[in-house]
């Protein structure tokens, strides 16, 4: 399929084509007819799937007839920086349709938004918290909205943003196409979905699976050795930009700083940054002045950075679907990318679990001269012995996994495969 077989207006297609995209992602293949043709769509997909596109091409193509002006199509976002990614998409596909946007978020000053909410402003991205101030002030009149559009529905859970999310609700039209993007389908948001979706299709792309352009390295090791093996591959190992995932705000801090003070170009992204430092951090790695970006989960959605060789797990995320959901950070667009996850004790039914749905894909790794552990079979999971010694391998290393010798010789997964994309008239959208 191509998007020419979608029927989309001139204008769009130009800009489409004018981005080097003909190929759409499996998401958008499945989405966007039905959501041209009006159905309510309920989409399971992992990252750098292409949603994104998924839902703002149908919008763009249905707002360009009718009135301009008052705001048409809401989306809603758990985060600053997926409304800001979602506002740019918009920019990037409606140059030449005369439709305008807005993100509107916390974080920023208010008195600005109230000022460009009174120009005439077809789609607002945002978030819900600020969208209740604006609501709540008059600042924002939902009551023309043709379209609502849910994304990351599950990290809004995580937030605590539901009931936020049906206040806002209860100010729609009651007649309106509704569209719900989750990475994951926990019972609260198959609830929300059930609440207010009428008929709507299922799509599910990926579910579960991670990118497949990704391989995969486990590193069985003690917490407190953590940072010293993260220096370790960081230095051995050939990379564009690398992002790092913690499990909580203070060691995103605590790790990037570390890196930092030894001489790496590294920064940190967590809920606790200013929306100035966190745009600016954004910038700064997107632009190449930070090669390491350390992050949570909440605050890296809506991170939209090509060119990620890398995401190594600094800790391991909580569910399945969270793995798979940071792996879509890279390998993305066509390119290839690696994943490097620290697995401490406390982590190994996860580690099995992941272990059982990666299959050959996945190698264990010893690093020669650094403290590690020896990965068990299932049955020994209880028994987690540290290897002092660095020497030898796992036992599960029967399938591949390689060590990193001390005096520099490069292990295979020290080395990124190429990154290279297909020619533009055959490239798919991946953001």
């Amino acid at each position: 399929m191509r998007f020419e077989e979608f029927a989309l207006n001139a204008k769009l297609l130009a800009e489409v084509q004018s981005m080097g995209y003909t190929m759409p992602t499996p998401i958008q293949a499945k989405s966007i007819p039905p959501i041209m043709a009006g159905r309510d769509v309920m989409g399971l997909a992992q990252t750098g799937t292409g949603k994104t596109a998924a839902f703002v091409l149908p919008i763009l193509q249905r707002l360009m007839s009718g009135p301009h002006g008052p705001v048409r199509a809401l989306i809603i976002a758990p985060t600053r920086e997926l409304s800001e990614q979602t506002h740019k998409v918009i920019g990037l596909l409606g140059r030449k349709t005369r439709l305008k946007s807005a993100s509107i978020y916390g974080g920023v000053n208010i008195n600005g938004q109230i000022k460009l909410l009174r120009d005439r402003i077809d789609i607002i991205s945002g978030c819900p918290g600020r969208l209740l101030d604006h609501i709540d002030r008059g600042t924002l009149d939902l009551s023309k909205i043709e379209v609502l559009v849910l994304d990351e529905a599950d990290h809004m859970f995580d937030m605590g943003f539901l009931p936020d999310i049906r206040r806002i609700v209860k100010r729609l039209p009651g007649r309106r196409q509704t569209l719900l993007f989750s990475a994951t389908m926990p019972a609260d948001i198959q609830k929300l979905a059930d609440d207010l979706l009428q008929n709507p299709l299922h799509i599910k792309i990926g579910h579960n699976a991670p990118v497949e352009s990704v391989s995969h390295h486990f590193y069985p090791v003690p917490m407190d050795v953590k940072t010293a093996l993260l220096r370790e591959i960081l230095d051995r190992t050939h990379r564009d930009s690398v992002l790092v995932f913690t499990r909580t705000k203070s060691r995103a801090k605590s790790v990037a700083g570390q890196l930092g003070k030894s001489g790496y170009k590294a920064i940190s992204l967590h809920g606790n940054l200013t929306q100035q430092k966190r745009q600016q951090a954004i910038d700064g790695f997107r632009a190449g002045r930070y090669d390491i970006m350390v992050a949570t989960d909440i605050a890296a959605r809506g991170i939209d950075v090509a060119g990620i060789s890398h995401v190594i797990n600094y800790d391991m995320p909580a569910t399945l679907d969270a793995y798979t959901h940071r792996i879509g950070r890279t390998g993305r667009a066509s390119g290839t990318g690696e994943a490097f996850t620290f697995v401490t004790g406390q982590d190994m039914e996860l580690a099995q679990a992941l272990k059982r749905s990666l299959g050959d894909k996945l190698t264990y790794h010893r690093v020669d001269g650094l403290t590690t552990m020896v990965m068990p079979d299932k049955r020994d999971a209880a028994d987690i012995r540290p290897d002092r010694t660095g020497a030898g391998n796992p036992p599960d290393n029967r399938k591949g996994g390689r060590s990193f010798s001390p005096r520099g010789h490069r292990s295979r997964c020290g080395k990124s495969q190429p990154r290279t994309l297909p020619p533009a008239g055959q490239r798919s959208w991946g953001h």
